[in-house]
């Protein structure tokens, strides 16, 4: 591996982090997840000497190691205990409010909506990639982020107990 390949890989990492923050919903999975798609990456190089941006790639890889992963523990444990992610930061201002009710509602969403709208929202990939790394058609992921977008919108908006209404 040469100095390109490794600023390269180097710059991949916080979106890797996000994308697999939202792939397992628990950070402790998430570091996981990171480390084992970095460990795959690095033996496979050689493979994408060409491509100025990894996070497509890498996003491909952390995807099929979680789908791997999910399936394996479907088989070993039928029922599986699972705990809400420890929060980033505590909200004590208004704009950290908004923040949270935003947080809350993406974790409401399904992980296929939350996908589309960190792939294609938070990391600004094309549809036609976000497509090749889900393994799913363009019209697909066109599909799932208008929907996506939809529900988050409702959550947000039509909340029982919207956060800032509260406040006010």
């Amino acid at each position: 591996m040469n100095d390109g390949d490794d600023s390269r890989l180097q710059n991949a990492i916080p979106a890797l982090r996000r994308y697999a923050r939202v792939l397992t919903r628990d950070p402790h999975q998430a570091d996981d997840l990171v480390q084992d798609c970095l460990e795959r990456a690095l033996t496979r190089m050689h493979q994408v000497r060409c491509r100025p941006d990894l996070r497509p790639w890498l996003f491909t890889i952390a995807h099929n190691l979680n789908v791997s992963h999910w399936r394996r523990l479907r088989r070993l444990v039928p029922f599986m205990e699972t705990t809400d992610p420890e929060p980033l930061q505590e909200a004590g201002q208004i704009p950290h409010l908004e923040w949270k009710e935003l947080a809350d509602a993406f974790e409401h969403l399904s992980t296929d909506h939350q996908q589309v709208l960190t792939l294609v929202g938070v990391e600004g990939l094309e549809y036609a990639t976000v497509a090749d790394i889900l393994g799913v058609p363009v019209g697909t992921v066109m599909s799932r982020l208008s929907r996506a977008r939809t529900a988050l919108h409702r959550l947000i908006e039509h909340e029982e107990r919207p956060m800032l209404r509260r406040l006010q």
